[in-house]
């Protein structure tokens, strides 16, 4: 379960930039998880939760925004969400796509500190 490490860089990502901002606990993590990106948000939820134990984080909550995927068609000019699995073809012109917009997104966009921090 790759989530595993994953959630522990989150943790130590999060502690340094709380630490750096004069927090010595954190309430909160909110990151952006893209459909394509291979991670699961259900695997990287129950990992945080093993990863945060013992650290600054111990009551954080991990908040989790999941980005569809979103291909573009250069010929016609149409974005679309290409699934699970994903379907790269334009349903308006018939072509293949080869730009995916977003979707592989994997980044901290946020942490609230605790209580005894600043905001």
């Amino acid at each position: 379960m790759h989530e595993l490490s994953i959630a522990e860089a989150i943790v130590e990502h999060a502690d340094g930039l709380a630490r750096a901002d004069g927090a010595s606990t954190v309430s909160a993590v909110r990151v952006r998880v893209g459909e394509l990106s291979g991670v699961v948000p259900d695997a990287l939820d129950f990992a945080f939760e093993v990863a945060r134990e013992g650290t600054s984080l111990a009551g954080a909550r991990l908040v989790v925004e999941q980005v569809t995927a979103v291909a573009y068609c250069g010929p016609c000019g149409e974005e679309f969400a290409v699934g699970m699995p994903p379907f790269f073809w334009c349903p308006r012109c018939d072509r293949p796509s080869r730009e995916l917009r977003c979707g592989r997104e994997l980044e901290i966009t946020g942490i609230d500190a605790g209580p005894d921090g600043p905001t």
